[in-house]
């Protein structure tokens, strides 16, 4: 509430007549360390968007985020060119988008102002929630790294980039999350300064987790894996204690569309293969049976169920299994071929 009052985020207004008055809620997460450990308990007032109409109180809603081969050559420049990769986090990000539409909304649920409670809130700012909330909170933030110097790339709007006689800076974005690298020190001090005087941000140090991706560098290079995904995975699927396997997919068994019994919560199915696709980012070795069994998300089987449970046996057999970018020193591409 706090950081809702200090943003300017809404003005209380008596409630205009024929406008769609939008519901909100308080949602809670705990926020874990990739050990595990809990950092935070955290409350978040999120607006109900489901019940905005289209060119009333919202219009475009498309919001760029970093593609994930930006991210990979962004650490792989860092590692073959011994840049240091820093992370900052911004507090309430979706906060600072300025709303342009006209969008009411309900009090806080226990937070209704005294002697006010037939008024409702005009938002001023992009809440969580709403529709249009990551397009205003991205445009927001493209206004402000352009005005300190940075250039947008034009094959990712999410990445921004400057070089001077000092150096090359180089800044992507993903939603909050912000890595930043590059070869001018003073540069990226002066920019974390700019940042933390444009936003509430908190500077996390080094990269060390990034999007469920933890990121450790040594002399060798720049390691990433997923190890906590994965043990999350075979927590959900109640697989901890299973046997592991040594291949993801069984040769001998081969998958029809239409063979084997419909599986009664096929959401399930869905939403596993879903959580394995995001894994291969990591894990390119489960990279073929994940787009297989992907072909069978309309209506997934046993065998289908069988095979993606396999998958994860295999997983737990090799945990912290991840990608090296090498500090080969050069930006050479390498490629690798079968001897036939």
């Amino acid at each position: 509430m706090s950081a809702l009052s200090e943003n300017a985020t809404w003005s209380l207004v008596t409630r205009p007549p024929g406008k769609t008055i939008v519901g909100c809620r308080w949602v809670y997460t705990v926020k874990y360390l990739p050990d595990g450990s809990i950092e935070r308990l955290k409350a978040r007032l999120v607006a109900k968007g489901y019940t905005q109409t289209y060119g009333v109180d919202y219009a475009e809603t498309f919001s760029p985020v970093a593609k994930i081969s930006s991210v990979r050559i962004l650490i792989s420049l860092a590692a073959n060119l011994g840049w240091p990769l820093f992370q900052l986090d911004v507090k309430n990000a979706f906060l600072n988008g300025d709303l342009k539409e006209e969008v009411y909304m309900e009090q806080p649920p226990g937070f209704v102002a005294q002697g006010e409670s037939g008024k409702v809130c005009r938002l001023h700012k992009a809440i969580y929630g709403l529709k249009q909330s990551p397009r205003a909170w991205f445009g927001k933030f493209s206004e402000v790294v352009l005005k300190f110097g940075l250039r947008r790339c034009h094959s990712d709007h999410s990445v921004f980039s400057h070089t001077s006689d000092r150096g090359k800076i180089l800044l992507i974005v993903y939603v909050d999350d912000i890595i930043i690298t590059g070869d001018d020190k003073q540069g990226i001090d002066d920019l974390k300064r700019y940042l933390q005087n444009s936003f509430r941000t908190k500077d996390l140090g080094k990269l060390r987790y990034f999007l469920g991706i933890e990121v450790a560098r040594s002399k060798e290079g720049i390691s990433l894996s997923q190890r906590k995904y994965v043990l999350d995975i075979l927590e959900e699927t109640g697989l901890l204690g299973s046997k592991p396997v040594e291949t993801p997919m069984d040769p001998n068994v081969k998958l029809y569309e239409d063979q084997g019994e419909l599986l009664s919560n096929p959401e399930r199915y869905r939403r596993l293969v879903g959580k394995l696709n995001y894994l291969t980012i990591t894990r390119p070795d489960i990279s073929f049976a994940v787009s297989v069994l992907s072909q069978f998300m309309k209506d997934p089987r046993l065998p289908h169920w069988e095979a993606v449970i396999r998958i994860v046996r295999y997983l737990k057999a090799h945990l912290g299994r991840g990608l090296l970018y090498k500090a080969n020193g050069h930006l050479q591409v390498e490629a690798y071929i079968d001897a036939d």
